[in-house]
């Protein structure tokens, strides 16, 4: 088996029909299918069952969070390759995804760039031909378009559970940057993640800050004190940009519109 595309999901149905039509097509003989459902009571079941002849394995229990989901597809998957493609996301469907699979050519991580989209707008995120941990302090890889070989997820104990947000970023960044394994860069993107995940709230961008700070001085200690200048020189822009954001639209006269 040369892939395995993981998809999880809870309490997601439109997100997950979305995703699931859009992987579908992709199925071959050397492509699997796991769905990884945390016990969903919004009619999810519903549509797995309806795509059920095509998905090889799946489940609706009870979970403990995005990570243990993600690990159970793990333990589950076959292929030498894993991709996690999780409810909401989707596959394009203007993609030749044999085309896609002539990439996987052995390393073990293969990553390619790709599509953001909120409800204003859509674009293509880009990634460096070379990785180094500025790069993981600043931003990640998105876990919708690296395919990462199965064993060295297992051999690195899975996604850590402790972990709310930044599990996915903790393994990619010890991946590259401790582990040495190797990687690869493709310029083109096939997948498209949609802007209302977890951790793109806003509400949880400290709770990612703090677990990426926290797994940085407990493993890359002399970087610690780089990483918090970085983090809230970043945060300084942030809220500045915001800030003039609000100035700028209250000038316009949409104060009454934004409840601001």
């Amino acid at each position: 088996m040369k892939l395995s595309i993981i998809t999880i999901n809870y309490n997601n149905a439109d997100g997950l029909k979305r995703t699931i039509s859009s992987v579908v097509p992709c199925i071959s003989s050397t492509v699997e299918y796991i769905v990884i459902d945390g016990g969903s009571t919004d009619g999810s079941v519903d549509v797995i069952k309806q795509y059920a002849k095509d998905i090889n394995y799946w489940v609706s229990e009870s979970d403990k969070g995005v990570f243990h989901a993600m690990n159970k597809g793990l333990v589950k998957a076959k292929g030498e390759y894993v991709l996690f493609i999780n409810s909401g996301d989707l596959i394009k469907t203007d993609v030749d995804f044999t085309n896609i699979l002539s990439f996987l050519t052995g390393e073990d991580m293969i990553y390619f760039d790709i599509e953001l989209e909120d409800i204003n707008k859509s674009y293509i995120n880009t990634y460096p031909d070379n990785l180094d941990f500025k790069f993981f302090a600043e931003q990640s890889l998105p876990h919708q378009a690296t395919f990462t070989k199965r064993e060295i997820l297992l051999e690195y104990g899975g996604y850590n559970e402790q972990m709310r947000i930044a599990s996915d970023w903790a393994f990619t960044v010890d991946a590259v940057c401790l582990k040495g394994y190797s990687y690869r860069h493709v310029a083109t993107y096939f997948s498209t993640y949609f802007l209302d995940g977890i951790s793109s709230d806003p509400e949880n961008y400290k709770l990612l800050w703090l677990e990426k700070g926290e797994h940085t001085k407990t493993h890359y200690p002399l970087y610690y004190s780089l990483y918090k200048e970085w983090m809230e020189k970043k945060d300084e822009l942030y809220k500045l940009k915001s800030s003039v954001s609000v100035r700028y639209l209250k000038k316009l006269g949409f104060l009454k519109w934004l409840k601001l």
